[in-house]
């Protein structure tokens, strides 16, 4: 063992020969005095001892049977036999069971092959859950896991895409002062970028500068493709000077892959510097140079440049580049220059040199894109001449054949390739499930699922996220349960993407409680959820009207080491102000604006919604200054929120001025908006400008819905404009558009207002008809018209039907009644109601004591009357000592 100092920290490197010599040293062969008095054991005989081992392991459960098993056996323990049997198991548990077993029978500690060779275990079984334990006691034994030890836990985590867990095994042993291979380091650091985590490769690569490692010219190159597919140009930059000034010369493949990754993410200008400073450094562009930025112009639309570059790297040579005659085809068809593309064919064919398959892949690639079916056809028969059709050229043909709705010859060209040798692959079962699910052919697709050959072709991932999915959005939700069974049971793993459709798809159709329970059992499954799925799972929550829950989801994505996004608060704020609790905007946006969310047009209208619905329109409007001057252009959506906010608290006049900016920006106005100040002008007696808007809308071609004209009917009748209100109503039928209940509650009270309560009863009734409750204000509005009017025994039967019904009257409507039955001279009926109205505490008009006494009088209910006439009193004189205070 040897230490390796570092400024407060020590770490401990190990070689595979210490273990070795410890090994060589059977323990249990050494009598007490240290002389060998056995014979050894030879390699043979190794091997039988270790299948005794091994068979009684794994023929019976572990207990004191098993270990009575092993101590019956006719040999010794030695660390060997140990090392061998680890070496034969393949459960990890069982493994520990019987480690724990020797040490117990021996009372000697492991020797350091035994302890790598069960972390080589661990690694094989992909169980790491003793790891901490077994580090630990590898430290304080004074000894660490080998190099090829660490490597391996950390290649089978990679395997098993599971590289955060490869990333928590360095740093455990980090924990332990052990130093972690620098392959295991380069081998993770090359996972992360392959999956666009660059920050992750940061820390590792700070972590390897911290333990003395000198990274290689290969290993900037990874880091730096990493951070360039990110667009993280300045951290790309960094590293590369970096790497320039440990005094490393950069390669043809650094500078390769620079070209590429920095033209990737529209870096041209970059891209072309690093080929240029190629030939200032002394090294000479090769293919793949060439081909790159090729491919870098053709994509950034820069063909002129891209046709140059091909024909320098064209000239003089005598055999034709492949790889650049493809990209440069692939280019031309991207641009839909489909004529120089097939002359370019032409060409390399005429240089002695046939187009390859993966030529006329590129060209029919572009084809599909384009929708051009009838052309992919007729150049996949033409390229029959030059070259084979292959799996990915049968691919492509099944896309574009399933995406413009031809399924028919899709499902011809699938079984056609058999006949040229070749068999459907999990893509192109992919593709069909796919365009199948989307255009909601569900049975077809399960049918092509179902057929999968499990020999020749197994469904991955893709596939059954497709099913899952498309199963789910049609409301088949527990046949999307099945087919996720299935995934259980396959080689697949469940990802976040499955999980996150389960619980949206089990939500969106009622089944929120279902919904709950896959979110618990993908924790059961040890699969870590995303923040996609963790922002999916808050959206439905709050639709779900479960906004404590969704509070809750907010705090648990920090707990998931995850930083709300946006996204995040978009969904929260927009949730609680549909749960009421609008106020709340102004101190998440701000939270949000501290935690540095760049907010998009999504976000911003969410925010302004909130301010407008919790008053703060000043706000809103100063967001939507904001939100011009950073780029980002108004919706409809927008101007609707702010036009509606300053609609409902009367400052019209900048409504309407929103409304014609949006108009002048080209904003396809939708009813809402136009419904919102129509609704504005109404309430303040405008009506002529109400009219005047509504007159637009229709000239716009746009259909005023139910909210439009009851905002319309309701400022007309409060206006006391009836008449015209029958007219509008009337209008609103014939243009086919449904009264609801809020309609004829307008209607019933506008006729009341002005007395005509025999017109507003045929109201009452037609609502009636067409099967709408109507509403308390609806029942009290009828029930006093149809008293004041006289129609006692309507408004009677009303009434008691109303509180059959469950519904509570009000003040108003029990005076309305007494009142009514005074009048008829139901003297007896109307102070029964008098005494009914004092029991449950509701006010009782002076009028209605008069008319309810004058009442009483005539029919000579002195009693009665007595007791209403000193109501009367103390009504007059609490009204006098109110006046007095």
């Amino acid at each position: 063992m040897r230490m390796l100092l570092r400024p407060g920290i020590i770490f401990h490197t190990y070689t595979q020969s210490s273990c070795a010599v410890t090994v060589c040293k059977p323990l249990s062969s050494l009598s007490d005095n240290g002389e060998n008095h056995e014979k050894p054991y030879t390699f043979e005989g190794n091997m039988q001892i270790v299948n005794e081992i091994c068979n009684v392991l794994e023929t019976s459960p572990w207990g004191p049977s098993a270990e009575t098993a092993l101590s019956a056996l006719s040999f010794k323990p030695q660390p060997e036999f140990v090392i061998g049997v680890i070496r034969r198991l393949k459960d990890v548990n069982r493994a520990i069971e019987y480690f724990r077993w020797y040490e117990r029978r021996t009372e000697l500690p492991h020797c350091p092959e035994s302890y790598n060779s069960l972390l080589l275990l661990m690694a094989r079984c992909r169980n790491f859950d003793a790891l901490e334990q077994i580090l630990g006691e590898m430290s304080v034994a004074g000894f660490g896991p080998s190099v090829n030890t660490c490597i391996e836990m950390v290649l089978s985590c990679v395997k098993a895409n599971k590289l955060r867990e490869g990333f928590d095994v360095v740093q455990l042993m980090r924990k332990f002062k052990f130093r972690p291979a620098f392959s295991a380091y380069t081998t993770l650091i090359g996972a992360f970028s392959a999956i666009n985590h660059s920050d992750m490769m940061l820390t590792l690569f700070q972590q390897m500068q911290e333990l003395g490692y000198e990274p290689t010219v290969h290993l900037f190159t990874t880091l730096i493709r990493g951070f360039a597919k990110e667009g993280r140009v300045d951290s790309a930059l960094s590293l590369l000077d970096e790497m320039k000034s440990s005094s490393l010369d950069a390669d043809i493949v650094l500078y390769n892959v620079c070209i590429d990754s920095f033209g990737k993410v529209g870096k041209v200008d970059m891209a072309w510097k690093f080929f240029h400073e190629i030939e200032a450094n002394g090294l000479k562009p090769d293919e793949v140079t060439y081909t790159s930025m090729i491919g870098v112009l053709c994509k950034a639309n820069r063909l002129d440049e891209a046709v140059e570059m091909f024909e320098h790297l064209e000239k003089n040579r005598r055999v034709p580049c492949t790889y650049a005659y493809n990209t440069m085809i692939m280019g031309y068809g991207s641009a839909g220059k489909f004529d120089e593309a097939y002359s370019l064919l032409e060409r390399q064919r005429a240089k002695g040199s046939i187009p390859s398959v993966i030529a006329y892949n590129c060209i029919l690639t572009c084809l599909r894109k384009m929708g051009k079916v009838d052309e992919a056809l007729r150049m996949f028969e033409e390229m029959k001449k030059d070259a084979a059709a292959n799996l990915s050229t049968y691919n492509i043909l099944i896309d574009m054949m399933c995406r413009t709705g031809k399924l028919d010859y899709a499902f011809k060209l699938r079984d056609s390739m058999q006949k040229v040798g070749l068999f459907p692959n999990v893509r192109t079962v992919n593709i069909m499930v796919d365009r199948l699910c989307k255009s909601q052919k569900l049975d077809e697709a399960c049918a092509i699922f179902e057929e999968m050959d499990y020999k020749v072709c197994t469904p991955d991932e893709i596939t059954f996220c497709s099913l899952i999915d498309g199963l789910g959005k049609v409301g088949r939700v527990d046949d999307a349960y099945k087919i996720y069974e299935k995934m259980l049971d396959s080689d697949c793993r469940t990802n976040s993407i499955v999980y996150t459709s389960l619980i949206r798809n089990f939500f969106n159709h009622g089944r929120k409680e279902d919904g709950h329970k896959i979110y618990k059992e993908m924790i059961n499954q040890n699969c870590s959820p995303d923040l996609q799925l963790l922002n999916t799972y808050m959206d439905c929550m709050f639709k779900a009207g479960e906004p404590e829950k969704g509070r809750a989801m907010f705090a648990e994505i920090k707990s998931h080491r995850f930083v709300p996004d946006a996204r995040s608060y978009s969904i929260l704020i927009h949730g609680l102000i549909k749960a009421g609790f609008a106020n709340e905007t102004y101190e998440l946006f701000y939270s949000m604006k501290e935690q540095g969310c760049v907010l998009d047009t999504r976000a911003y209208n969410i925010v302004i919604d909130g301010f407008c619905k919790c008053g703060k329109v000043n706000k809103a409007y100063q967001l939507l200054e904001e939100m011009k001057t950073k780029g980002f252009e108004p919706t409809v959506v927008t101007y609707g929120s702010v036009i509606d906010g300053l609609a409902k608290i009367d400052r019209l006049d900048e409504a309407y001025m929103l409304f014609e900016e949006a108009k002048s920006k080209r904003i396809e106005l939708n009813v809402v908006i136009y419904s919102s100040l129509i609704d504005g002008f109404g309430k303040v007696g405008r009506i002529d400008e109400a009219y005047l808007i509504l007159e637009e809308l229709m000239q716009k071609g746009l259909t005023p819905n139910v909210y439009t004209w009851n905002s319309l009917l309701d400022a007309l009748v409060k206006a006391e404009e009836i008449n015209e209100a029958l007219v509008c109503f009337q209008s609103m039928k014939e243009l086919k558009c449904t009264p609801n209940q809020v309609t004829y509650g307008i209607l019933i009270n506008g006729l009341c207002k002005v007395r005509k309560f025999n017109k507003a009863f045929v109201f009452w009734q037609e609502m009636q008809k067409q099967g709408m409750k109507p509403s308390t204000i609806s029942y009290t509005t009828m029930i006093s018209g149809l008293a004041k009017a006289g129609n006692i025994a309507e408004a009677g039967a009303l009434f008691d039907r109303f509180k059959a019904n469950g519904g509570v009257p009000d003040s108003a409507c029990y005076n309305a009644m007494i009142e009514g039955l005074s009048s008829g001279n139901r003297a007896t009926d109307a102070f029964s109601l008098f005494e009914e109205t004092r029991r449950k505490g509701l006010q009782i008009h002076t009028k209605t004591c008069v008319v309810l006494l004058d009442t009483l009088h005539k029919n000579d209910c002195l009693e009665q009357a007595a007791i209403v006439g000193a109501v009367l009193r103390e009504t007059g004189k609490a009204r006098h000592a109110a006046r007095s205070w």
